[in-house]
């Protein structure tokens, strides 16, 4: 599976509608949205005024990394305000378990992202829980970084746990990720890219989309 969810953070914000119907008419398969709160994070985004927005335009579905504290206080706003597909991190949730089955009984699809430090052995507790697990390639809270390299070797160890447990679990990669470096994340077993400045900085988004989406 090669799947391509461009990052509204990287977005021009005084047009987003510009940039979201770009989006709907690309090759985009899903619409990554970054929220941040600036305690998990050095950095805040953007809360559920623009989600509810941003839902309202899309034609793709909006798959949302939670980078924040306490993210089972939100679950529901965010399965409210149209939200297809809901991280949230593992470094963030002390009862993890609990945590995806309540994304999962919301009618969204639960996923767990890892911070650059954390194995992804971490997860074989609850891998059964996850429909996604976002690697992250840079350290969150910023856009813009340079790709971690390690990621290659943490994108095979987790496509390995995945397929000898037998889980359909999806692998997303959020970081530096560009037309560089998306056909090794692809050959290590990605299914999801996230991309934001390869697509928003490009002279043509559309065709970053692609550079990316058909790298192989």
């Amino acid at each position: 599976m090669q799947l391509v969810s461009p990052s509204v953070l990287s977005a021009n914000f005084l047009n987003l509608e510009a940039d979201i119907a770009t989006l709907n008419a690309s090759h985009a398969d899903w619409l990554h949205l970054d929220i941040m709160d600036g305690v998990f994070v050095p950095n805040i985004s953007f809360g559920f005024p623009v989600v509810e927005a941003i839902a309202r335009q899309s034609q793709r579905p909006l798959d949302a990394h939670l980078m924040i504290v306490e993210p089972d206080r939100y679950v529901e706003r965010f399965a409210k305000a149209g939200v297809a597909w809901l991280s949230v991190h593992y470094e963030a949730c002390p009862h993890l378990h609990r945590t995806l089955g309540h994304i999962r009984a919301l009618g969204m699809k639960a996923g767990v992202a890892l911070n650059p430090h954390t194995p992804v052995a971490a997860l074989a507790d609850v891998l059964e829980m996850a429909d996604l697990v976002l690697i992250m390639s840079v350290n969150p809270g910023f856009g813009g970084q340079r790709f971690i390299a390690q990621t290659l070797n943490k994108v095979r160890q987790l496509h390995q746990l995945i397929d000898t447990a037998g889980f359909g679990t999806l692998i997303e990669v959020d970081g530096g990720v560009d037309a560089s470096n998306a056909a090794d994340l692809y050959r290590a077993g990605a299914d999801v890219l996230v991309a934001g400045s390869a697509v928003f900085g490009a002279s043509s988004p559309e065709q970053a989309i692609d550079s990316i989406k058909f790298a192989l």
